[in-house]
């Protein structure tokens, strides 16, 4: 089995962005174990596994770029001689991730690392890839709008940093035709929140990634790969369909409207 898997935050908060701690030294462990084979994104991304082996083959990706990235994550992984590739919100760097001013429940406010910690990752062998410059809900924008947010954060980091930036995450995981168009015009590769493995025929574009938050009890990781635990995946992913519907269906007297399920 080949995926790619996606975090955000390492914190104790439990909130829907963050993994424990305790939590990620697991899986640090298990990623250092030999079970899996730990590739750099670009390789995984393509059709065939890169180096032959016949083990699972797995790439780490961040989102936002929060500062226990930089300060906790980071340092370990690097330690461990394991690629990660974390995706940075250019205007918001030093900042914090409540996007737009607009705080979002459950969320909590978490700092942003700055350009400095950006720069000193970078330095050491992270690969940087873009979020966007403001984080926004892609789709829901005009397409010049939507091309100059992920236009902008690439050219935004190349600037800055002075590194290439050839891979992109699409805020919340919202992609649309023309956003992955658009994407494609800049990018070489685009990774979505799609929850589950690597699939034959993937597009480069709509790349789909496990969320780590969902792994987190001490046995999530014991039989990775196998049939009962790509069946949990397929569960997973199909709850997270059927809420992400739930909240886009309009209010009713006060109520969120739904549909028998």
């Amino acid at each position: 089995m080949r995926a790619l898997l996606t975090y955000h935050s390492i914190d104790s908060s439990g909130s829907p962005i963050s993994v424990a701690p305790e939590a990620f030294a697991r899986h640090l462990a298990w990623l250092k174990s030999g079970r899996v084979v730990v590739a750099p994104l670009a390789a995984l991304a393509e059709p065939v596994a890169p180096d032959g082996d016949p083990r699972p083959h797995v790439a780490l990706t961040f989102d936002d770029g929060f500062a226990n990235f930089a300060s906790w994550a980071w340092p370990r992984l690097r330690d461990a001689g394991l690629p990660v590739t974390v995706f940075l919100v250019s205007a918001h760097m030093g900042g914090t991730n409540v996007w737009g001013g607009r705080p979002v429940a459950g969320i909590p406010a978490l700092p942003v690392m700055s350009w400095e910690a950006a720069a000193t990752c970078a330095a050491e062998g992270a690969t940087i890839g873009a979020h966007t410059r403001t984080h926004p809900h892609l789709p829901g924008l005009a397409f010049d709008r939507a091309r100059e947010e992920m236009a902008g954060g690439r050219q935004d980091l190349r600037n800055t940093l002075g590194v290439p930036v050839t891979s992109f995450a699409y805020p919340y995981g919202a992609v649309s035709a023309s956003v992955a168009a658009a994407a494609a015009a800049i990018y070489e590769l685009a990774c979505t929140t799609e929850h589950r493995p690597l699939a034959a025929g993937d597009a480069r574009h709509r790349l789909p990634r496990l969320d780590m938050f969902y792994f987190q009890a001490p046995d999530a990781l014991r039989d990775w790969g196998s049939a009962a635990f790509r069946r949990r995946v397929t569960m997973r992913r199909t709850l997270r369909t059927v809420r992400h519907g739930l909240a886009a269906l309009p209010m009713i007297g006060g109520r969120r409207a739904t549909k028998s399920l």
